[in-house]
């Protein structure tokens, strides 16, 4: 009888060693003639202990990390295939706290099944939604997303179910589902994770988007750096067709839908549902002008459904659960759950899934364990490179997107990026413009002139030039953005910017309060 060992195959683990460690576990066995099972099943999203082994055993998947190629024979010299101690034994999977304490939802198969196995996604559950779809109203399908308060997790928060139903209600001969699969913020990670560790329930989802809004094609508009998620997703889509699970009769119901992934070219600005459309068309990626609302006049002119890739991975347990079950999460009009990302100088960075509520202090000392280096946390830039920069006195706010407008922060895709007390803000500061100024479309007149003057004013600042002029005239040029900007882009930068000037003024060379407004 075989022995199943599990090894993950997410980029980040790949990156860290798993595919030599898989190897050498691989080689290792063969010379002790054990006879092994090899799974390459997603992360965890513990990315301190990866490369993380996994054992299957009478008592349930235990677990070891972080394993190195070196560590591999007094492992098996330990007789970790059958459970035993080693320095790197972390006992039961699921009973390693960061994992235990957390409420997976969407995540709830990442790092348990093989991501690319059909018969492993049925057997957890797997297309229970889609078939519950087929048995009920289009209608029915958007009333059970919009009780379930499901909101878009790409950053605008807007309202899935509303979204939905303006498509299925807007008469049309061809209506699309695309998934934003281009994930560009700074220290985020989920939509990786997702399609690597789990494509089939983003498939499922994004079918049953399909089935209730009366699409029949969809797109996953892929960033060009995830070769992994491609080859997933794409082996992923290949088995769904196979099986009757995408095509021209979904599992004998007479619903028609066909799904293909297309790689974008490194724009951050196509992460903009619009942007991304004209990409698709092959065109350039400008941002248009709205309205007219994708929901109406979308891709190619047609209605269609823009999603983010964990607001569509989150539709299949509606759909199998119900949306009163996933409405219970969370908290305010904030319901649900959210893959939150810790990144930056954290001991303990990785992804963690949990409902509205918690606060940012209990993310990065519950879970992130504070700082790596041992060093106060002097700011946490919360949604990506356009997130405002959030100061300790703030640590109390509930990750709940009505709290954090109320501070004037947003949620965006739920990264969490944390700098120590060495953080020179004014230079953060002056990365934001000049992230802006690189990542234009420079279709419109202050995102494209806007950010290249406020670079510009940030380093005079920098240099202790004339504070009394350019500090109210970076105040000035990112109302500007703010208010004129034709897009997110432009219209966010000055949230990083103005919250590192309003909350770090020292950094800035401000020593008066006359120069700090």
């Amino acid at each position: 009888m075989s022995i199943t060992i599990y090894i993950p195959c997410d980029s980040a683990a790949i990156a860290l060693g798993a595919n030599k460690v898989a190897d050498a576990v691989v080689i290792e066995a063969e010379k002790r003639n054990i006879e092994i099972k090899l799974v390459r099943n997603g992360s965890r999203g513990l990315f301190w202990l990866e490369p993380m082994i996994e054992i299957a055993t009478d008592k349930g998947r235990t677990a070891y990390g972080p394993v190195q190629t070196k560590d591999v024979a007094s492992l098996f010299d330990a007789d970790f295939v059958n459970g035993g101690s080693h320095p790197l034994a972390l006992g039961l999977t699921e009973d390693i706290p960061y994992l235990k304490k957390q409420q997976r939802l969407t995540f709830a198969r990442v790092g348990i099944t093989d991501p690319v196995s059909l018969d492993d996604y049925l057997s957890h559950d797997g297309y229970s939604g889609l078939k519950n779809a087929l048995g009920i109203s289009q209608a029915e399908i958007v009333k059970q997303v919009t009780d379930s308060g499901l909101r878009g997790r790409g950053g605008a928060a807007f309202p899935t179910g509303i979204k939905w139903n303006t498509v299925l209600n807007t008469a049309s001969d061809q209506k699309y589902i695309i998934c934003n699969a281009d994930e560009g913020d700074s220290g985020t990670y989920s939509d990786r994770m997702i399609m690597e560790g789990d494509p089939f329930v983003l498939i499922e989802g994004m079918t049953i988007a399909g089935i209730a809004v009366g699409a029949t094609l969809g797109y996953i508009y892929l960033r060009c750096e995830y070769p992994h998620a491609q080859q997933a997703l794409n082996t992923a889509i290949g088995k769904a067709y196979a099986s009757g699970y995408l095509g021209d009769d979904i599992l004998s119901s007479g619903k028609k839908f066909d799904l293909e992934v297309r790689l974008g070219a490194g724009a951050y600005i196509c992460g903009e549902e619009t942007s991304l459309m004209e990409s698709l068309e092959g065109k350039r990626g400008l941002v248009r002008f709205k309205p007219p609302l994708p929901a109406i006049s979308g891709l190619f002119g047609k209605p269609t459904v823009v999603n983010n890739v964990i607001s569509l991975a989150s539709v299949p347990i509606i759909l199998d659960k119900g949306g009163e079950y996933y409405k219970n999460f969370g908290m305010g009009r904030s319901r649900g759950t959210l893959p939150i990302q810790l990144a930056g100088n954290l001991k303990y960075p990785g992804l963690i899934e949990l409902a509205f509520g918690i606060t940012l202090r209990e993310l990065l000392y519950d879970y992130g364990g504070g700082s790596a280096t041992g060093k106060p946390i002097k700011a946490v830039q919360v949604g990506g490179p356009l997130g405002a920069y959030l100061p300790e006195s703030q640590f109390d706010t509930p990750l709940d997107y009505e709290a954090f407008a109320a501070i004037w922060a947003v949620l965006g895709h739920g990264g969490v990026v944390a700098f120590d007390d060495t953080v020179d803000m004014a230079e953060m500061a002056r990365y934001s413009m000049e992230f802006c100024k690189i990542e234009s479309c420079g279709k419109c007149t202050p995102c494209r002139i806007g950010s290249t003057r406020g670079m510009e004013v940030i380093e005079d600042i920098i240099e202790g030039r004339e504070l009394n002029k350019n500090i109210p005239l970076l105040r000035d040029l990112c109302n500007t953005l703010l208010n004129g900007s034709l897009c997110a882009l432009g219209g966010m930068t000055p949230y990083p910017v103005l919250s590192a000037l309003n909350h770090f003024p020292q950094d800035f060379g401000i020593t008066d309060q006359a120069n700090a407004a």
